[in-house]
């Protein structure tokens, strides 16, 4: 049972039943600095996680 978190090519496993938030957190990576998609639809950070979700993470770029 996991759900995958893919960012920048790279692939991180988490439990299932965790929040967006908690799940990024795990994996060390700042929550405003992505956008989390599920399914090709945005997702938010309380969104729960369910077994078997692909969960794409997109690098967002800030600057001036």
């Amino acid at each position: 049972m996991t759900v995958k978190l893919i960012l920048r090519g790279q692939e991180y496993e988490v439990r299932p039943g965790m929040t967006l938030l908690s799940s990024l957190e795990k994996i060390a990576v700042l929550p405003e600095s992505v956008l989390a998609t599920r399914a090709g639809e945005m997702i938010l950070e309380d969104e729960i996680l369910k077994d078997g979700d692909v969960i794409n993470l997109i690098a967002v770029i800030s600057g001036g």
